[in-house]
């Protein structure tokens, strides 16, 4: 399967990002812990195609 594209994985940190601050999630819940992920990979895909 290929890998999600930078604008799918902002796609989905959008939307955990909106659902997070509608339900007033504080940090260490798993879905604000799934958007420090997602900005960790989009990250690293960002850096990674500015090196090519």
């Amino acid at each position: 399967m290929a890998e999600p594209s930078i604008k799918e994985l902002q796609g989905e940190r959008n939307r955990l990002w909106a659902e997070a601050r509608l339900k007033g999630l504080p940090v260490g819940t798993p879905i604000r812990d799934r958007i420090a992920e997602l900005d960790a990979l989009i990250r690293d895909r960002k850096a990674a195609s500015d090196k090519r």
